[in-house]
C-alpha cells in the first residue's frame, strides 16, 4: 500500500522553496521528515522513549547530524571507506541543532530522546546545515513528543552590502557577517556566528531579518502537525514531587542561602563549601535520616531554592555573588613569552579562570585535511581547545575533545581568523592550542584573549588584536526585572538564564555565540547586552595591550623562516629532478625543507629554514637551478670530472659546461695531470653556449690578464 505522504513548502524572499515531507519514510520513528531544498536533502527522525530511567532529573537529549558520502558521489577515505565516528563539522552542525530544541522541553520531561539527521542527498548551490534544525523541529512536530516549539534555524549572511537569507557557499567569501539564528515565533534562542569587524547595530539588524524567517517557518510547521494530527502530545509523569517538603525546605532554607549568596566572596571554592554547609546542616538537624527518595527529593529542590535566592540577590542589590558590579570586569593579568620553547605563547588569567596558549608555525606539508563529503580541501590554521578535570578541581580521565571543547575551540577560531593575515601573505600553517588551567566561567573567551596576545608574541602580524567577553541575564517573568552580567562566573552560567559571548577588536565583532535558557530575549535588552558586551570587551583589551600592545616585528630566533621563489611552470620538474633526487639533495645538504607547487601563474617553490643561513643557502640552491646563463658572465663551479681534454665543471645547480684544456691557462697545457682534481672550486666564464646542442664552454684563463709577448 502507498504510504499517505504529506507535504509543505516554505517559500522564501527570493522564490527559492524548502520543501518538508513526512509519511514516506522512517515510520517505526516516532517522527520522521524529509527536509529538501534544491538536491540537498536531510531526512530528520526524533525517538522518545515512553518512560524516564530511575533517578534522572534531567533531559537526556541527543542530537548527532551526519552527512553521508554517497550523499555528494564520494566514497570516504581511510582504511574503512565508510562513515565514522562525527567529524568535527558534524559536531558542531549538532550542536546548533541541540541548543536551540533542549531549553524548550517540559523541564519535567526526562525520558531518553534522540534527534539524528542525515544529509542523504548533497546540492553544492545549498548550505545544509542551515536546514538541520528546521528538518530536527519538523520530526518533533508530527511526534507526540511533548515539546514546547515549533523552532526553526536560518543562515543570514551581509554579501555585497546586502542581508540574504541561506545564501549559496559561492557567495560566502564576500560575507562580512555569516551567522545561524535559531528560534520560536516569539523570540530568539540562539546566534552563532562570525564577522568582518562589525557594529552591534549591523548584527541586531541580520538577526531581525533571521527572525521574521523563523516566524514564517514555524507557521508552517504548526500548519503540519495540525495536517498530521499530532497536536496532542503523548501523557508522561517524570518526575514525583513532594509540595508538602518542597514548601518546608523553602521556608527553612531561603533566608539562609540568601545570606551566603549575599557575602560577596571572591573564592568559588569557598562558596561552594557555604552553600553545601547550609544543606549539610539541615539534614543532620532531622530527627530521622531521610530515604534515598526523600534524599533525591531534598536536593533537587535545594538546587531550586539556591537558583532562586542567588538570582533575587543579583536584581535586589545589583552585586554578584563575587561582590563585583554587575558590568564590572575580574581582576585581569597576563604575560607572554612564557614558554621558550613555542614560537609564541602567553598566559591569560581573569579572575578564576586562566589559559596557557601556545602558537606553532609550520609548513605547507602541516596543514590539515578536511575531509567531508562536501569537499576535499586544506587549512592553513587551527586552534585546540582542552579543557582539563583539573582545572576546576575535579578527577576526570583524560579522554579525547568532547562537544564542548570542539564547540568552544571553534568559537576562538572564528574570532581569530578574521584578523590573520590574508594567505598570499603568509606562508605558514600555524596552530594555537589553549589549555584551560583553571576554569570559573568563560574559559573560551579566555581562549581569544589568550590566542590573541601568543600570536602577537610569535610575531604574526595580526590586523587588530580581538578581546572576548560572556554576557549574563537574570530575568523575573513575574515582575519584569533583569539584570544583564559582564564576565559570568561558572555559577551565573549555571543558575542564570543567558550565554552570551561576544569577541570582537576597537573596531567591530568578529565573532558571537548565544544560548538561552528562558522562552526568549527580546531586542531591547540584546541591544543593552550587546553595548554592555562592547564596554567589557574594550575594557579587556586595554588591559591585554598593558603586557603587549602590537605584534613583534620578527619572529621569534627559533622559528622558521619562510621564503617562496616563484619559477617558471616548465622550471618545476628542474627543481624537483628525477625522482625527487634533486629536491632531496637541497633539503639533505642545507637542512632546509621545500614544498613545491604548481599555480595557474607557474610554480612556487616555499623554502622553510630555522635560521638564515640555511635560508641563504637553500634560497641560492633553487635560484641557480632556475636561473638561466648568460654568456659573459662569471661563476664559481665545482670540478665534476676530468678527462684528458679538459674538466666538466658544474658552474650552476644542475648545469654543468666543459672548461676545455686549452681555456685553463694562456700556457700551452700538455696533459690534465696534476692542473685539476674532482671537488676543486675554480671562478670561471661563460664564453660560449652552443645554439645546436645547448653546450656550455667555459673559460678559466679569460679572468686573467693575457701575457705579453716575448
Amino acid at each position: 500500500m502507498y504510504p499517505n505522504v504529506i507535504t509543505k513548502t516554505i517559500t522564501l524572499q527570493d522564490g527559492r522553496t524548502i520543501t518538508i515531507e513526512t509519511g514516506k519514510l522512517a515510520k517505526q520513528a516516532d517522527g520522521s521528515v524529509v527536509v529538501r531544498m534544491g538536491n540537498t536533502m536531510l531526512l530528520a527522525t526524533v525517538v522518545a522513549n515512553k518512560d524516564a530511567k530511575p533517578g534522572v532529573d534531567f533531559m537526556p537529549l541527543s542530537v548527532d547530524y551526519q552527512e553521508k558520502f554517497a550523499a555528494a558521489g564520494r566514497i570516504p577515505g581511510g582504511f574503512l571507506k565508510r562513515e565514522g565516528r562525527l567529524s568535527d563539522s558534524e559536531i558542531l552542525v549538532s550542536r546548533l541543532v541541540d541548543r536551540v530544541l533542549r531549553p524548550l522541553f517540559p523541564d519535567d520531561f526526562h525520558a531518553d530522546t534522540q534527534v539524528n539527521i542525515y544529509m542523504i542527498s548533497a546540492d553544492t548551490e545549498v548550505m545544509q546545515d542551515s536546514l538541520a534544525g528546521l528538518a530536527a523541529a519538523a520530526a518533533l512536530a508530527v511526534s507526540d513528543i511533548p515539546f514546547n516549539g515549533p523552532i526553526s534555524e536560518v543562515r543570514v549572511a551581509k554579501i555585497d552590502g546586502k542581508l540574504v537569507i541561506n545564501p549559496s557557499p559561492a557567495d560566502m567569501p564576500r560575507a562580512t557577517i555569516d551567522m545561524i539564528v535559531g528560534g520560536t515565533a516569539k523570540d530568539i534562542l540562539m546566534v552563532e556566528g562570525e564577522m568582518s569587524e562589525v557594529s552591534e547595530e549591523e548584527m541586531l539588524e541580520a538577526i531581525a531579518l533571521a527572525h521574521e524567517n523563523i516566524k514564517d517557518h514555524c507557521r508552517v510547521l504548526k500548519e503540519l502537525e495540525a495536517e498530521v494530527g499530532k497536536t496532542e502530545k503523548r501523557i508522561y509523569l517524570h518526575e514525583v514531587n513532594d509540595e508538602g517538603l518542597k514548601a518546608t525546605l523553602r521556608h527553612a532554607l531561603y533566608d539562609k542561602v540568601y545570606a551566603v549568596a549575599a557575602q560577596g566572596n571572591a573564592n568559588k571554592q569557598v562558596r561552594k563549601e557555604n552553600f553545601g554547609a547550609v544543606l549539610s546542616e539541615y539534614l543532620l538537624s532531622l530527627h530521622e535520616t531521610p530515604s534515598d527518595e526523600q534524599l533525591t527529593l531534598i536536593k533537587r529542590y535545594y538546587h531550586d531554592i539556591e537558583k532562586e535566592a542567588v538570582r533575587n540577590m543579583v536584581m535586589d542589590t545589583k552585586t554578584r555573588l563575587d561582590a563585583r558590579r554587575t558590568d564590572e570586569i575580574r581582576p585581569i593579568w597576563s604575560e607572554v613569552d612564557y614558554l621558550p620553547g613555542a614560537h609564541g605563547s602567553s598566559v591569560f588569567t581573569r579572575g578564576e579562570t586562566q589559559s596557557l596558549t601556545s602558537v606553532t608555525l609550520g609548513t605547507k606539508i602541516d596543514e590539515q585535511m578536511l575531509d567531508s563529503a562536501m569537499r576535499l580541501s586544506y587549512s592553513k590554521f587551527m586552534l585546540h581547545y582542552n579543557f582539563p578535570g583539573f582545572s576546576t578541581g575535579e578527577v576526570k580521565p583524560n579522554r579525547a575533545p568532547g562537544r564542548r571543547e570542539v564547540g568552544h575551540g571553534n568559537l576562538a577560531f572564528r574570532a581569530l581568523k578574521k584578523v590573520l593575515p590574508p594567505e598570499a601573505d603568509n606562508p605558514y600553517t600555524i596552530r594555537i592550542v589553549s589549555d584551560i588551567l583553571e576554569s570559573n566561567g568563560s574559559s573560551s573567551m579566555a581562549t581569544v584573549c589568550a590566542g590573541t596576545l601568543a600570536l602577537m608574541d610569535a610575531g604574526i602580524q595580526i590586523s587588530s588584536p580581538v578581546s572576548g567577553i560572556a554576557m549574563g541575564l537574570i530575568t523575573d517573568t513575574t515582575t519584569g526585572r533583569y539584570a544583564i552580567l559582564s564576565d559570568i562566573l561558572g555559577d551565573e552560567d549555571h543558575l542564570g538564564d543567558m550565554d552570551f559571548k561576544v569577541t570582537g577588536t576597537s573596531k567591530g565583532i568578529t565573532a558571537c555565540q548565544m544560548d538561552l535558557k528562558v522562552d526568549g530575549l527580546p531586542y531591547e535588552v540584546m541591544k543593552e547586552a550587546l553595548e554592555q558586551a562592547r564596554k567589557g570587551r574594550l575594557h579587556i583589551l586595554g588591559e591585554m595591550q598593558k603586557t603587549i600592545a602590537a605584534p613583534r616585528p620578527d619572529l621569534k630566533p627559533h622559528a622558521p623562516r619562510s621564503v617562496v621563489v616563484r619559477i617558471e611552470k616548465d622550471q618545476i620538474g628542474a627543481v624537483i629532478g628525477p625522482g625527487g633526487k634533486v629536491v632531496q639533495e637541497i633539503q639533505r645538504t642545507t637542512g632546509a625543507i621545500l614544498v613545491i607547487e604548481e599555480v595557474a601563474e607557474g610554480g612556487l617553490v616555499n623554502i622553510f629554514a630555522v635560521n638564515q643561513e640555511i635560508m641563504d643557502k637553500a634560497v641560492k640552491w633553487v635560484k641557480g637551478i632556475v636561473a638561466v646563463p648568460e654568456v659573459g658572465e662569471v661563476y664559481e663551479g665545482k670540478v665534476k670530472g676530468i678527462q684528458t681534454f679538459g674538466a666538466f665543471i658544474e658552474f650552476m645547480p644542475g648545469k654543468e659546461g666543459l672548461l676545455h684544456i686549452s681555456e685553463i691557462k694562456w700556457e700551452r697545457l700538455e696533459s690534465m695531470d696534476g692542473v685539476l682534481n674532482v671537488g676543486d672550486i675554480v671562478k670561471v666564464k661563460l664564453i660560449e653556449v652552443d645554439k645546436k646542442t645547448g653546450k656550455y664552454r667555459l673559460s678559466a684563463k679569460a679572468l686573467t690578464p693575457r701575457p705579453a709577448k716575448s
